[in-house]
């Protein structure tokens, strides 16, 4: 698969790895050709500098990889050459304070598909911090990690799908991109909760098999089901 890459950042640079390794072309695009050429001959053997445009035209799937607002600036300028193509949004709009920046507007991913209207926008890659995705794979305790995608067109997730798992992760479907606000603010919960309070946001889900309470105590009245 051909990827174009914008940024050349921590992201960027832990997600094209794999992607890399697991054979696909990639095209790293910057805005400074030095940290292309660097971060592409880190990665090594695909993987190649090209300016941000170069990078989105060569790439069938393009990643990206850039802060909140600074990718919907860029993917403005790039929406021709963009038309058609998956287009991934690894980021996270939260500003000081743990605060949701998108609050009471469109998510960060709905604005990237606001700014190039023919590409199809997936959002995926956001709930982890780069040295998350750097692992090789990403397993925790004999699991590995499930990254949420959301996103409208088939063949496009299919492609995304694809990606996560060259990732060493697994796919699971999230919904419409409608839905990657939902994803955003997990992640703004997830991060205050982390770095915020030193808490083990995973312990607040019970496993999939309890998420409805034990099954062999089950309320026999609505009542009981709220006590």
């Amino acid at each position: 698969m051909r990827i174009g890459v914008l940024g050349t950042g921590n992201m960027a640079d832990a997600l094209a790895t794999h992607w890399v390794r697991s054979g696909h072309q990639v095209a790293i695009g910057g805005r400074d050709m030095g940290k292309a050429e660097r971060l592409a001959t880190r990665l090594g053997g695909s993987a190649k500098p090209a300016s941000l445009r170069a990078a989105a035209e060569f790439g069938e799937v393009v990643l990206s990889a850039l802060p909140f607002g600074t990718g919907t600036n860029v993917v403005r300028e790039l929406r021709a050459v963009l038309d058609g193509k998956a287009l991934i949004d690894c980021s996270n709009p939260v500003g000081p304070g743990f605060r949701l920046l998108t609050q009471g507007g469109l998510s960060a991913a709905q604005q990237l598909a606001a700014a190039a209207p023919g590409s199809h926008v997936v959002k995926a890659f956001n709930l982890c911090h780069e040295d998350v995705w750097r692992m090789s794979p990403p397993i925790f305790d004999g699991r590995r990690l499930a990254v949420p995608v959301c996103g409208d067109d088939e063949p496009a997730l299919a492609l995304v799908h694809q990606l996560v798992r060259h990732v060493g992760c697994e796919p699971v479907a999230g919904g419409s991109l409608e839905r990657a606000g939902l994803l955003e603010a997990t992640a703004a919960l997830f991060i205050g909760l982390w770095v915020g309070e030193g808490a083990d946001a995973q312990a607040i889900a019970p496993p999939l098999a309890y998420a409805a309470g034990p099954r062999d105590e089950e309320p026999h009245t609505a009542e009981e089901a709220f006590r």
